[in-house]
């Protein structure tokens, strides 16, 4: 605040208007005091507060290598045919995305798409489960490698209008970091060096291999050397920020032509050894107990449950969807609908399941 310059009187002024100058003149100079102090206090706190979030952005590498990584995984198995229940592109996108959301909430590993082999999908034009693969893989990418992998499609005409993941591996520019995602570039490279990886940073890393450009890897943060101006790095395997330390890291997605194909081409070796399906028909999830698993499965069924989606299934012999999984669950007793959309049911599922999972493997 600007304040008025007083004026000073003249050589016939009074005493008295001299006193009054005077103390005007006090108060004046108090005021410009208490708006410097005022100044500085708001700095000051300003100061502390930026440290403050320095503080807390920072990786403390100490304390994460003393957190326990996760050496089990998660999927979630669901049917292509609840894309076609969507009545537009723009519902279908949506619908797609809470899938997204949902699974990435509860740190879902794996995301099968099975088909129901039903009239009404071989009739589809567009195929469901491809343009529902295709949303998934776009959000689950981070944005910064999103021009390199997803050219302009159909199936990502809405795909903008979605709210981002924002999972872990999401990293921006300015965030400390031990992993990010990259693309090797082709950029050129001396011989006997590794290739150079854009993670999303003003420069590109140097990881310790030559690989092919265009794909996509994880890079694990290595010590540069104080001289050096390039960053440099690891590839590591994807599984490396989970097992290592407990992060999150995304999910991968897979089609299955069947509901039998999901198990039949798990891609973990020994297959999936916690199988659970669910429906208003199973038993209460609050009287149930899981034992120690690697990899478990939870499936999900569409507009008719697993038993219509067992029906389909021209290769597989079995009525009765209690004979396919381990354990078959009502995830929501005395539901309060008479029905429970696909989207709906992992979140309420993975609510009632997550403390049951994480148990099993303490």
């Amino acid at each position: 605040m600007t304040m008025e310059k007083l004026e000073k009187p003249g050589m016939h002024s009074t005493t008295e208007e001299w006193r009054k100058w005077k103390e005007k003149k006090k108060d004046e100079q108090k005021k410009r005091n208490e708006e410097k102090m005022l100044k500085k206090m708001a700095r000051e706190e300003e100061g502390k507060r930026q440290k403050l979030d320095e503080e807390r952005s920072k990786v403390d590498d100490t304390q994460i290598r003393q957190q326990k990584g996760r050496h089990y995984t998660v999927s979630v198995a669901v049917p292509s045919s609840i894309m076609t229940n969507a009545q537009s592109p723009q519902l279908q996108t949506h619908l797609a995305g809470q899938v997204a959301r949902a699974c990435s909430i509860f740190n879902i590993d794996e995301i099968v798409i099975f088909d129901e082999t039903d009239k009404k999908m071989k009739d589809s034009r567009v195929e469901p489960g491809d343009h529902m693969m295709h949303i998934l893989q776009y959000l689950e990418c981070p944005q910064y490698l999103r021009k390199a992998f997803f050219p302009p499609h159909e199936h990502l005409r809405f795909a903008g209008l979605l709210h981002p993941l924002d999972a872990p591996h999401h990293l921006r520019k300015d965030e400390e970091w031990v992993f990010r995602e990259g693309v090797v570039t082709d950029q050129p490279v001396k011989e006997g060096f590794g290739s150079f990886v854009d993670v999303g940073l003003d420069k590109p890393v140097q990881i310790d291999k030559l690989l092919q450009p265009g794909i996509r890897v994880t890079v694990r943060k290595g010590k540069s050397e104080a001289d050096s101006k390039k960053s440099k790095g690891s590839v590591v395997s994807p599984d490396s920020p989970r097992e290592d330390r407990g992060l999150y890291w995304g999910y991968q997605v897979r089609r299955a032509d069947r509901i039998s194909a999901v198990f039949d081409e798990c891609p973990f070796e020994g297959g999936y050894d916690l199988t659970i399906g669910t429906s208003d028909r199973g038993d209460d999830v609050d009287h149930i107990s899981f034992a120690p698993f690697k990899h478990g499965l939870i499936a999900f069924g569409g507009v008719y449950g697993l038993e219509a989606c067992l029906e389909a299934d021209e290769k597989q012999s079995l009525s009765d969807p209690r004979q396919l999984f381990g354990v078959y669950l009502n995830t929501c007793p005395n539901q309060g609908s008479r029905t429970i959309r696909t989207e709906e049911a992992i979140l309420t599922s993975m609510a009632a399941l997550r403390p049951k999972l994480i148990a099993a493997n303490k």
